[in-house]
């Protein structure tokens, strides 16, 4: 009965929230077992999680960096480093992509704004508006895989997995999908005969790798430095941040201190300085600190409005989480979750199947509902499988927000689809086709992702 409450809700256009927490309480109404109070309190404790704290923080930290005029300094450091390549821009497109990453958390930030930027450079080059388009909406699910991820921190507080943990495991499938979809623009390129966007200049290159010499050797030279050499660790990281400092200012680098925010964040984490509600704490700062004091770029009048968009959002996904909360207890104590898992484990018992139904489900799912609602909906049903089968949560985990990040590309939900078809002035039915060639470095990502869990939980397994 709360499963067909539930989809009437939904098939009378009713959001998916509202759906949730109104499908248990009518249920606990015509039930008549318990206080419709019980809706209440419910969802109050599925919103009263510690982890929980870090998502109006990772959202007010994207948004601070999304007004503080990063995403120039991105593209400009992308362009530079890759824009002699032959289809340059689309390289340049998913390298800064793969940066924004690390300071968004979400596909559609990266999409509204690294996306506008990027989409207006192809045009003005001569790039077809459908190609552009496509490399935009493929490389802006990055933004969720590569840490930190807000997708991530709503899957640990449900399924009780780590966030760290998560947040390593997204690396090197995140390289992974940069280099598919770079191998992609590569083949366009040739098949078109296309040529590099900017000359190639010894000079811009050999500054750019020099950025990316900075940004990878900097944390190995305090790791070395605090556990060979035995240096207190705060002291050797705050003289680690001063020279960083003083070399952003000596050289002028475009995008050293913003690259810098996730591997503060994991470096922290993984040392146990900070948990990763604490560690977007940071980020904010770090961000403010950027923003306000470094390349004075920000504002009190621009401050005011990134709160007041972050509350906003922040609203929308604590109530879509207090309504799964209600929803997914319901589901429990109607039997609904142990029946499902009884028929999926009578039907097979094999983990690779379970997952090939799994990734089927979610690529159905993600094509209707917010990631945020998606998960909290399906954790409840596939996680008690998924340790009945002995699959590793951290790795399911990185599955489904894949297959969930490629829903946002399709109709009828899909909302990364809905803002570049807005940012791009095309039609959504353009728009869906111009991404379709994009499915497949997509879709091969997913499959190396899901039968080769070792890439996944590699990293995780070396600090947790």
């Amino acid at each position: 009965m709360l499963k067909i409450i539930f989809l009437l809700l939904m098939g009378g256009g009713i959001p998916v929230a509202i759906a949730m927490a109104g499908s248990a309480l009518l249920y606990i109404l015509w039930s008549g077992n318990l206080p419709s109070f019980v809706v209440i309190h419910r969802m109050i404790s599925g919103i009263d999680s510690f982890p929980l704290l870090a998502v109006p923080f990772f959202i007010l930290a994207g948004n601070l960096m999304n007004n503080a005029g990063i995403t120039n300094r991105i593209y400009n450091y992308a362009l530079a480093l890759v824009g002699w390549l032959k289809g340059g821009l689309g390289h340049v497109n998913v390298v800064g992509s793969v940066v924004f990453a690390g300071m968004s958390g979400t596909a559609i930030a990266d999409a509204a704004g690294l996306g506008t930027i990027e989409i207006k450079a192809m045009k003005d080059h001569g790039y077809g508006t459908e190609f552009a388009v496509g490399v935009t909406a493929a490389s802006a699910t990055l933004g969720p895989i590569i840490p930190p991820s807000l997708p991530f921190v709503i899957y640990g507080m449900m399924a009780n997995v780590s966030v760290g943990a998560l947040f390593l495991a997204g690396i090197l499938p995140g390289v992974l999908l940069a280099a598919l979809m770079m191998l992609t623009v590569a083949y366009f390129a040739h098949r078109n005969g296309w040529g590099a966007d900017i000359r190639f200049q010894w000079p811009r290159v050999l500054k750019a790798l020099g950025e990316t010499v900075v940004v990878l050797g900097w944390p190995l030279a305090l790791w070395a430095l605090v556990t060979k050499l035995g240096l207190p660790a705060q002291p050797t990281v705050l003289a680690g941040l001063a020279l960083l400092f003083a070399l952003d200012k000596l050289f002028s680098f475009q995008a050293v201190l913003p690259i810098m925010t996730p591997v503060l964040l994991i470096g922290g984490m993984t040392t146990g300085i900070f948990t990763p509600t604490e560690g977007a704490i940071a980020a904010c700062l770090w961000a403010m600190v950027l923003g306000f004091a470094w390349y004075r770029t920000l504002n009190f009048k621009t401050f005011v409005k990134v709160c007041l968009d972050t509350v906003e959002t922040t609203s929308t996904v604590l109530f879509i989480v207090a309504a799964a909360s209600i929803f997914g207890w319901m589901l429990t104590a109607t039997g609904v979750t142990t029946a499902i898992s009884e028929w999926v484990l009578g039907f097979t018992k094999e983990p690779w199947v379970f997952l090939l139904l799994a990734n089927l489900l979610m690529l159905f799912v993600g094509c209707f509902l917010e990631p945020t609602a998606a998960i909290t909906i399906l954790v409840p049903i596939l996680v008690p499988i998924c340790q009945q089968l002995g699959i590793d949560l951290v790795h399911f985990g990185l599955v489904m927000v894949l297959n969930l990040m490629i829903g946002l590309l399709h109709p009828p939900m899909g909302m990364v689809l809905f803002v570049l078809a807005r940012v791009a002035k095309l039609s959504v039915e353009r728009t869906t086709m111009a991404i379709l060639p994009w499915l497949f470095p997509l879709l091969g990502s997913l499959i190396v992702i899901t039968y080769f869990p070792k890439l996944v939980l590699w990293l995780p397994k070396m600090f947790y």
